[in-house]
């Protein structure tokens, strides 16, 4: 079983992540989708991780449980909630990359929810440097 500061510092890091991530989307006006929504995904689906770690642990040899179960579902979720977040008028689309952040950010939490921190710490500094590094780069994006 997962130590109480397993559990706190699990959460802890999902908020630290998704909040860099939403730092990043705030700080460029794309207000979408910013800092709190970035916290709130990230700590969302880190909870949810470590709720299906929790009930296969609990369950173990008394049913099947399989854990990536719920995490599944999350990426699912987080699918509808990146599709609010993309808005088109006329013949132009902005958002889609809010959405990506989102749902990349879900991702980051799971592995932060099973204790996969090399992974979640490797990702946001991914995302951040997609995010910060290539939207300089002279490429119009469509």
């Amino acid at each position: 079983m997962l130590t109480n500061s397993q559990i706190i510092l699990r959460l802890i890091a999902g908020a630290l992540l998704g909040g860099l991530v939403g730092f990043e989307r705030e700080r460029h006006n794309r207000k979408i989708a910013g800092f709190r929504t970035h916290i709130l995904v990230c700590v969302g689906s880190t909870l949810i991780m470590l709720t299906s770690i929790y009930v296969f642990e609990l369950y173990a040899g008394m049913a099947p449980v399989d854990p990536s179960r719920i995490a599944a579902g999350v990426i699912t979720g987080i699918g509808f909630l990146g599709a609010g977040t993309i808005i088109r008028s006329e013949t132009t689309v902005t958002g889609l990359t809010t959405a990506a952040s989102l749902w990349a950010i879900s991702g980051v939490g799971l592995a932060v929810g099973c204790g996969f921190y090399l992974a979640a710490f490797v990702a946001t500094s991914l995302v951040l440097a997609a995010l910060y590094l290539l939207r300089k780069l002279p490429i119009e994006e469509k």
